[in-house]
């Protein structure tokens, strides 16, 4: 049987590359390839999974370089002369070995306006959304974002700028701006105009070649800089 040889971070930040011995599988991915070495060779490793399948985006973290997910990265793909190298997800803090504090990511959600916010009530009748409308079709793709973190670890603007927002918390922000049940778009086109907002963005498009849905935060954070310009020459700004 073919060997593999897997450096993996340990540690925390100031942390060090551990080598093992894994065992070459057929399909095998390399979230396989993680499991097999907590379970087999060293029970103390510690990272994040859940579903398996492609459905969290838990599993992410870097491998060879690039924020992946690791339940569908087939070794196959990635392994250069039988090795790999992984580590934990890029411009997050790193807990310990492979696990990366999330909350810097959420919280740049919360200040980007990420959340819903209405004027229904419950006695309400339901509101629809056409599913032809020019506002729903902008946003058609960016709604099936899952908060994975991989466009977030592979954006340059957030390595060279820790307040940047970020692709995933300015989609976000551009999906509610286009809902049209939503009230509190004045709010938030202020949110994400500032300097570390939607204009902070070099349009470097790391975050679509990366994004494992095959989003476009890029074309996303592009309709915001638009949104934003109109609510300025408006004086709404």
């Amino acid at each position: 049987m073919s060997t593999l040889s897997v450096k993996v971070w340990r540690g925390t930040e100031s942390g060090h590359y551990q080598e093992f011995e894994v065992p070459r599988l057929e399909s095998q991915t390399v979230l396989d390839v993680v499991t097999y070495i907590q379970r087999s060779l060293d029970p103390t490793l510690s990272y994040r999974f859940a579903c398996r399948v492609g459905m969290c985006g838990s599993c992410a973290m870097t491998v060879n370089g690039k924020a992946r997910w690791t339940c569908r990265t087939h070794v196959s793909k990635v392994a250069e002369n039988d090795c790999i190298e992984i580590a934990p997800l890029h411009n997050l803090p790193v807990v310990k070995d492979l696990v990366t504090d999330m909350q810097p990511f959420f919280d740049k959600w919360a200040q980007a306006q990420g959340r819903f916010q209405g004027n229904k009530t419950r006695k309400d009748d339901f509101e629809r959304v056409q599913p032809e409308s020019r506002e729903r079709t902008l946003v058609d793709a960016g709604i099936e974002c899952i908060g994975c973190g991989v466009c977030y670890s592979s954006c340059d603007v957030v390595a060279w700028n820790p307040d940047y927002l970020g692709p995933a918390a300015l989609n976000r922000a551009w999906t509610l701006v286009n809902d049209v049940r939503d009230t509190g778009n004045k709010t938030r086109l202020a949110a994400v105009a500032g300097d570390a907002g939607c204009h902070a963005c070099h349009t470097h498009m790391s975050c679509t070649e990366r994004c494992p849905k095959q989003l476009s935060p890029t074309a996303g954070i592009a309709g915001l800089k638009r949104a934003v310009l109109t609510a300025a020459l408006k004086g709404e700004l």
